[in-house]
């Protein structure tokens, strides 16, 4: 059988009975690339040895000037992916907010491929343009908006974050008599957004990309609870000789998955004139659970909100969107081209998405989004999430009651920060072990875990961290149990052998 024809089989077989409810222990169906289910989440070797066997095996890099034809072509990509790739659908794999995807979503993704469409205009793609309008004002209304409110698709959290701070920018020129998109920033008073020191990186990418600069992007430390300090977020707000243009809420941090008060915040920041934007990208698949859900009752309190489908919502990346509590926040993206959507076209209902996004051409990822809500609903994603959360708190768990593990964070959502205990070790002795224990595990292809380092607090210091990232419902509490078997396992190794390699 060659080899394209056995994945296909692998990802589609056995069916998912008509509803994943039949099933006395539901197994969700998860599509992979990977044939061998005896290998683990990632390929045994070292970075360099798996990049030069995959590169060799393509040959040298240059366009053939005849093609292998279309069988053969798809059986090398295939056997490279199987035998090279990630196999995010094996239980031990829980490093990044990257789950495995649902095969329903990878057959829809399938389709919108196959139609090529565009959102830019109605004559690019009318069925996508009324599948997008429909996933938008399902999910806004998910989120607690208004019968104003609207959205767009992204190619990622990153681009809905940016998106949001061009139209807090905007927003915040137009309110001081300044037209910043044909005259610039220069006009502005010392543009500023405001966010936690646990917010993701792309709120300083999207302040450098729309002119404002890094620093125009000003931390707010986090408390306890990782979670945006309030007194000091009013203190900066109040400090004269800026202009605050946004404040970034995160709801479900990348590491800890901590909500910052997005009322309050918002109670903060209105009297400045300030744009919210809440960044959900990790917490919005809260909203799908009725145990969870209730960690984000405030999220309308935001004037817009990122979220990620690609994290929890079990989608092909990328699956992004920036909702916007009023539709009319949107209009600064305007554009009548005459070659797209001149305006007497736009009069008689020819326009599309143009409006709303920083691209033309843009994929229907929808899609794939209203499949997989149509096939599953609320209650099929919430109780993924919910098998998700559990197996957060049963790895927590297991470390507490493991001597030769310390917990260093409290589960909020699916992630799980803790580390091999050292004792006796320096704090700089027990950081390296934890690097190199995870690279070990990683080159042995058994175990894909995450790092990060844990700010310090209450009198310890900053602290490397291993993190779970625990996105794939079809994992059990006997396979996170092993996976930690082999992290104590190697662990023991590093540490017996005093380290070595682990500087």
């Amino acid at each position: 059988m060659p080899q394209h024809a056995r994945l296909t089989a692998l990802s589609s077989s056995p069916r998912a009975p008509h509803s994943p409810f039949d099933l006395a222990v539901p197994t969700w169906p998860l599509a992979s690339t990977v044939v061998d289910r005896d290998r683990g989440p990632l390929p045994a070797g070292l970075p360099a040895a798996v990049l030069r066997r995959t590169a060799e095996t393509l040959g040298e890099p240059r366009v053939p000037s005849t093609g292998v034809g279309e069988s053969a072509a798809l059986d090398l990509i295939a056997g490279l992916l199987d035998e090279n790739g990630i196999d995010l659908s094996h239980p031990h794999a829980a490093a990044h907010l990257q789950p495995p995807v649902l095969q329903v979503a990878v057959d829809a993704d399938a389709l919108a491929s196959a139609s090529n469409a565009s959102m830019d205009t109605y004559d690019s793609g009318p069925a996508t343009l009324a599948i997008e309008q429909w996933v938008v004002r399902a999910l806004a209304g998910l989120a607690g908006f208004g019968p104003a409110a609207d959205g767009v698709l992204t190619p990622g959290g990153s681009i809905s974050n940016l998106l949001a701070v061009l139209i807090a920018r905007d927003s915040a020129a137009a309110a001081a008599g300044l037209d910043v998109r044909r005259h610039g920033v220069s006009g502005m008073l010392r543009p500023v957004v405001f966010c936690s020191e646990l917010a993701h990186f792309s709120v300083q990418r999207a302040c450098a990309a729309l002119g404002l600069g890094e620093q125009a992007a000003v931390t707010i430390p986090s408390d306890d609870d990782f979670r945006m300090r309030l007194d000091v977020l009013a203190d900066e707000l109040a400090r004269p000789g800026r202009t605050p243009i946004a404040v970034v809420a995160t709801a479900g941090t990348t590491d800890y998955g901590s909500i910052d008060p997005i009322a309050a915040i918002a109670e903060l920041a209105r009297p400045y004139g300030a744009w919210v934007h809440a960044d959900a990208a990790y917490g919005f698949g809260a909203l799908f659970s009725d145990r969870l859900a209730p960690l984000l009752a405030e999220l309308p309190c935001a004037d817009s909100v990122t979220l990620d489908l690609h994290k929890i919502g079990w989608q092909p990346a990328a699956t992004s969107m920036l909702l916007v509590a009023d539709r009319d926040r949107f209009t600064a993206l305007g554009r009548s081209v005459d070659y797209l959507n001149p305006a007497d076209d736009i009069d008689s209902g020819l326009d599309g998405l143009l409006g709303r996004s920083l691209q033309t051409t843009r994929r229907p990822d929808a899609v794939k989004v209203a499949t997989t809500l149509t096939a599953y609903g609320r209650a099929g994603l919430g109780r993924m999430l919910d098998t998700c959360h559990e197996l957060a708190h049963a790895a927590a768990a297991r470390v507490v009651a493991d001597s030769n593990l310390e917990l260093l964070a409290p589960v909020a959502l699916t992630t799980v920060l803790f580390r091999v205990a050292g004792h006796g070790l320096d704090a700089t002795a027990l950081d390296a072990v934890q690097g190199e224990v995870r690279r070990r595990l990683l080159t042995s292809g058994q175990v894909l875990i995450g790092r990060t380092k844990v700010p310090a607090r209450g009198g310890r210091p900053a602290a490397v961290a291993l993190k779970l990232t625990l996105l794939n419902p079809n994992a059990t509490a006997t396979d996170i149990e092993e996976l930690l078997d082999l992290v104590v396992a190697t662990g023991h190794d590093v540490l017996s052998a005093g380290g070595e390699g682990a500087a």
